[in-house]
């Protein structure tokens, strides 16, 4: 049986089922939801856009942009959007899609949270940061059709999201708060973690080895 939640079709075929079903095993209900309504709020973007992403890795880039919050991909010490984009692009390539189709994807997943840079790329990138932005921020929620947000809040509750998504980000974050320098996941951790001090710029720039 098909899934349409608000017009969109949730893709049917045998890689997004697993991607559903994994992604529901290694992340919090919310996390989970967040990232449906992420596809479901992209596609509509998209769509009054007049892009055409690939649905089914929107699909993918969606439920995958944030599982390095929860279950980082490596040993490696970086950024929480490049570990979901390490784990998004290892899962496309075990199920089958091609080296070009899995860094779509990856470069969808590591720049969903990049300001201006996603809406500059393909398709795919753009709509995966737009649906970020709506569900996350609220950026361009007065523009949909009020009928289709309320069926896609019906199928994805967000519950008391504001604060518990803040709390899934403190705890993604607080182990590694290195990796947040020059990224909107510092606001997170300054807000939050009375310890954290956000580095700059200009000090990096002034404190370098170099005498001038």
């Amino acid at each position: 049986m098909t899934d349409i939640v608000a017009g969109i079709e949730i893709p049917g075929i045998e890689a997004a089922g697993a991607a559903t079903r994994h992604v529901r095993e290694m992340t919090s209900p919310l996390v989970f939801d967040h990232s449906r309504r992420v596809f479901l709020f992209g596609a509509l973007h998209a769509r009054a856009l007049g892009l055409q992403p690939d649905p089914e890795l929107l699909y993918l880039a969606a439920m995958f942009h944030d599982t390095g919050l929860l279950v980082p991909f490596s040993d490696a010490v970086q950024r929480f959007e490049l570990d979901g984009a390490d784990h998004a692009r290892s899962f496309l390539l075990d199920h089958g899609f091609s080296p070009g189709a899995a860094d779509v994807v990856w470069q969808a997943v590591a720049l969903h949270s990049t300001p201006g840079i996603p809406g500059r790329m393909g398709p795919e990138i753009a709509a995966t940061n737009l649906g970020v932005l709506t569900d996350a921020i609220g950026w361009g929620l007065d523009g949909l059709d009020g009928d289709q947000v309320e069926e896609i809040i019906a199928a994805h509750p967000r519950g008391d999201f504001k604060k518990e998504f803040l709390r899934e980000f403190v705890a993604g974050l607080e182990n590694r708060p290195e990796t947040t320098y020059g990224t909107v996941n510092s606001d997170v951790l300054e807000h939050f973690d009375p310890d954290f001090r956000r580095s700059s710029m200009v000090e990096r720039v002034t404190g370098s080895a170099w005498p001038t």
